[in-house]
């Protein structure tokens, strides 16, 4: 798999460490940011991963052909996106079709973008959580492949709760992965179950 990311890169290096680990089944074949400056890069650097940086600064179609060079390269399966901030092209997400997975901080469909955790806080809600889903054409939309609940306390901060958010996420993503690449799951109408499951 091929990891993307924008930021602090700890859900890529939550994955990578449950790759080394032996706990999730795969090889992180490199390690790609939209930024030069991801303090993710030097994370992955630290854990002997191959990262590059994609050129958006020459406009997403060079960002997302040099993406695609790379996903060749290196026979890539599995784009996981993990705090990737770019919305990838509707001619990208064809050519890796259900191929793309994203996590993000929320219950969806509810709050979608980029502000979910301090969305969902502002608005009161008393339950939020976390949501692994294949990535479409619409910006925070596609298949659920799983979803995990956190409850907001009256004494949660929005620090706190971002706290609990991401810890959540660490152990979401790796296990709702290793279902999906070893393909359990399976498609019902829009619905992805696992198999066996209800």
């Amino acid at each position: 798999m091929a990891i993307l990311i924008s930021g602090r890169g700890t859900n890529m290096e939550a994955l990578a460490g449950k790759c080394k680990s032996g706990e999730l089944n795969a090889n992180v074949a490199f390690v790609a940011s939209d930024k030069a400056d991801a303090l993710g890069l030097n994370k992955a650097k630290a854990m002997n991963l191959k990262t590059l940086v994609l050129p958006y600064d020459r406009g997403k179609a060079i960002a997302e052909a040099a993406l695609d060079e790379e996903l060749r390269k290196h026979s890539v399966d599995w784009i996981v996106l993990a705090g990737f901030m770019r919305i990838l092209s509707s001619q990208f997400l064809a050519r890796h079709s259900e191929r793309v997975v994203n996590i993000h901080p929320s219950l969806l469909p509810a709050f979608p973008g980029t502000q979910a955790i301090k969305d969902a806080y502002e608005y009161g809600v008393k339950v939020t959580g976390v949501t692994v889903h294949l990535v479409d054409e619409m910006v925070d939309h596609g298949p659920i492949l799983n979803q995990a609940e956190v409850r907001v306390l009256d004494e949660d901060s929005l620090e706190s709760l971002e706290a609990k958010i991401h810890e959540v996420e660490h152990d979401i993503y790796w296990r709702t992965l290793k279902d999906l690449f070893a393909g359990r799951y399976l498609r019902r109408g829009r619905r992805m179950i696992i198999e066996g499951s209800r």
